[in-house]
């Protein structure tokens, strides 16, 4: 990663799943850019990121939802 990735990674708005409790359980941050959506790891904001395109990071998240069980 050069200097002009690692800055702009360093000011993207990253969120973590509302199922994330903080008590230490696996969790991922998301943000999305340029028609793009990165995945990192939340105990390891400087390692390694995913990028997926939009339209196959929609799919996957509408996936997830569809599969919720009704409350």
């Amino acid at each position: 990663m050069n200097s002009t990735e690692a800055g702009t990674r360093n000011r993207l708005v990253w969120f973590t799943s509302s199922y994330s409790n903080g008590a230490g359980g696996e969790c991922v941050e998301c943000t999305t850019t340029d028609g793009r959506a990165l995945v990192r790891d939340t105990k390891n904001a400087t390692g390694p990121v995913v990028t997926v395109q939009s339209g196959p990071w929609r799919s996957f998240v509408q996936a997830f939802k569809d599969s919720e069980p009704a409350d």
